[in-house]
């Protein structure tokens, strides 16, 4: 991966700084890396620099800090055999600075979260934003890549499961949540890939809903949009499921009606094609037949998925094989207080498409089958 970066950089360099220890303080899951930092670099822990250049690449480490780590653990550090761990070349943190000012690099590419860092060190050069450049990279999964990927789709069908069989009136939100959570740990994963969202009835309308504290009544469905993160890579699957374990006839209509659109958008995900051509499929598929609802689907049905639940992307790029997408459409119609959300995971092949979250039911008739055999 560095080395693709490499070849691209003519007479620039690529600073990247690992997330610090301090911006880690108010996250509640603890510390996780640098989604781009670890993408180039493997490394887990808080502390490096990593510098990209068209000769090589290095790590710039603080030496061990006993202090330190007697709070947070061992992390790797300048006395290491870093070599031997990571291919990088390591050099003290505090030459940092001082080789970057001496250096003859015309730009020094970085995150918008670090330009401003990296410009009051050397003040006369350019910071271009590096983003761009690592997600041309992130949006084609490697095969390791794409096992992580699997198994926290595995996990997000298991945590799924594991909700529906607690489902029914009188529950909270939050219960289903915690079912979804605790399925993620015992399966090794290390935290939700993003806040779950347990929207019941009128807060199934609210497209990012995680309150997840209203009580479910008989009659309504519930909206589920979770995902674990496993080994550092994201799942994310919805399911829409009646609260009572029945799908209501209006609520099936409306629900056929997004599952035609899935249907639809996963026929036609393939190379070639771009995340914004398939939200109009989804939208001509929504006022088919008259059924005039593609006035209610409110959001795109399409994103990367991989360090992150949205991934680094380029949505105006077509797709190529090895992408990992989403196909998420939904309808929320307010008046109903009734919101309706498919969501599965695809890998994009040479000629087509595969279902990555086929494991997990997602017909009508199914999902009641499967809910008919929760324990009382």
């Amino acid at each position: 991966r560095r080395a693709k970066i490499r070849a691209t950089l003519n007479d620039s360099a690529l600073v990247l700084y690992a997330r610090s220890d301090k911006e880690a303080e108010d996250n509640r899951d603890g510390y996780f890396q640098e989604p781009n930092f670890f993408y180039l670099t493997g490394i887990p822990e808080a502390g490096g620099v990593l510098l990209v250049t068209p000769e090589g690449d290095r790590l710039y480490l603080n030496p061990r800090d006993p202090k330190i780590e007697k709070w947070d653990g061992r992390r790797l550090a300048l006395e290491d055999d870093v070599k031997a761990s990571t291919g990088l070349e390591a050099r003290p943190l505090e030459k940092l600075t001082a080789d970057l000012r001496e250096s003859t690099w015309a730009k020094l590419y970085t995150l918008p979260s670090t330009a401003v860092q990296l410009k009051s060190d050397v003040p006369e050069r350019e910071t271009p934003d590096a983003a761009p450049m690592i997600a041309r990279l992130r949006m084609t999964k490697s095969a390791a890549e794409l096992d992580a990927l699997k198994k926290a789709v595995a996990a997000t069908i298991a945590g799924h499961r594991a909700s529906w069989q607690v489902t029914r009136p009188g529950l909270y939100e939050y219960e289903l949540a915690s079912r979804l959570t605790g399925t993620y740990t015992s399966m090794g994963c290390q935290r939700n890939a993003f806040p779950p969202i347990v929207g019941s009835g009128p807060n199934g309308v609210v497209l990012h809903y995680s309150r997840n504290n209203r009580r479910m009544d008989a009659g309504e469905l519930v909206v589920v949009d979770a995902g674990a993160e496993c080994d550092a890579y994201a799942g994310d699957i919805t399911r829409t499921i009646p609260v009572n374990g029945k799908f209501t006839a209006r609520q099936r209509q409306l629900y056929e009606a997004v599952l035609e659109a899935e249907r639809a958008v996963i026929a036609a995900a393939k190379p070639g094609v771009t995340v914004k051509q398939l939200k109009q499929v989804a939208l001509d598929s929504l006022d088919a037949k008259g059924k005039d609802l593609a006035k209610y689907l409110t959001h795109g049905v399409s994103h990367h998925v991989g360090l992150e639940v949205h991934d680094a992307s380029d949505n105006d790029a077509p797709l190529t094989a090895g992408a990992v997408i989403t196909v998420e459409p939904g309808v929320y119609v307010p008046e109903e207080a009734t919101g309706i959300r498919i969501e599965d995971m695809l890998l994009i092949t040479q000629s087509g498409a595969q279902l990555l979250s086929g494991g997990l039911p997602v017909d009508a008739e199914a999902i009641e089958r499967e809910m008919a055999r929760r324990k009382p």
